[in-house]
């Protein structure tokens, strides 16, 4: 069911995989997010079976409605005594969460775009992260943690970060337009982009991956506190979803960190 990074012992973090779940058809077996399709039945159950795992009740693990924008939101005790349908308002249009309340889960859902978890000791934080290539190409990753560090007055070197399972370069062939906007938004394109063989002559591919560990690096996350977990949703779809391969009535990977209560 879920694929663990080490991070710390007092840290679970992880990304969810496909087996052990409920769902059915390009949901099957385990979707725990119900903003793509699902049987509401199901994803309730596969949710219930995550928090049983992580020892939590479902009431802490949250999951945001994302739209590919770069808005994040703080989950503190005001949201958490928050009715569900405020919470839901809350978690409308947002991208990256955080928290500093121990023995909440903090989630955000992919399937080929990248998750990316963050762990500040000192802080007591961590942050859940959703970077498309929109969000990606709009620095998602590098807006959130400028905000974490100026509103805890924390240095990045303090974060730990986990870029986890996503579209490789090799897979992700995208249209002139896009390797324009990257290029725009001034990534080094040397770095990031490739063109490979296509059937209508080359095409240029993007690594979202690079993409955002440079956003970390750039903050002062130093390179050997970077975790990347290396592996491609679209050529692996039997174990991570892949909205390339399945389509986007499909399932979703949920990548979540939390302190241990």
């Amino acid at each position: 069911m879920l694929k663990k990074y080490a991070l710390s012992p007092d840290i679970i973090a992880f990304s969810t995989q496909r087996d052990g779940g409920v769902s059915i058809g390009a949901y099957a077996s385990f979707n725990a997010t119900h903003y793509c399709g699902d049987d509401p039945q199901h994803v309730a159950r596969n949710k219930q079976l995550l928090c049983e795992e992580l020892g939590i009740p479902t009431s802490h693990l949250i999951v945001p409605h994302q739209v590919h924008d770069t808005r994040s939101l703080e989950i503190n005790t005001t949201f958490l005594s928050s009715h569900l349908e405020k919470q839901a308002e809350l978690l409308e249009g947002v991208d990256a969460v955080y928290t500093t309340e121990k023995g909440v889960c903090v989630c955000v859902s992919t399937a080929d775009c990248i998750p990316v978890l963050l762990y500040h000791a000192e802080a007591g934080l961590v942050a859940a992260i959703h970077a498309g290539w929109r969000g990606t190409c709009a620095r998602i990753v590098e807006k959130t943690l400028s905000e974490l560090k100026n509103k805890f007055k924390i240095p990045g070197e303090g974060f730990q970060a986990v870029i986890g399972p996503g579209i490789s370069l090799e897979s992700f062939e995208v249209g002139d337009e896009v390797y324009e906007a990257f290029r725009g938004e001034g990534f080094p394109m040397e770095r990031i982009a490739r063109r490979f063989p296509a059937a209508a002559g080359e095409k240029w591919h993007i690594d979202l991956w690079e993409c955002n560990r440079q956003q970390l690096l750039s903050l002062g996350v130093p390179e050997a506190q970077i975790q990347v977990a290396g592996v491609c949703t679209y050529k692996n779809p039997d174990q991570f979803f892949s909205a390339r391969r399945l389509g986007i009535r499909s399932g979703r990977i949920l990548s979540g960190i939390m302190q241990i209560p």
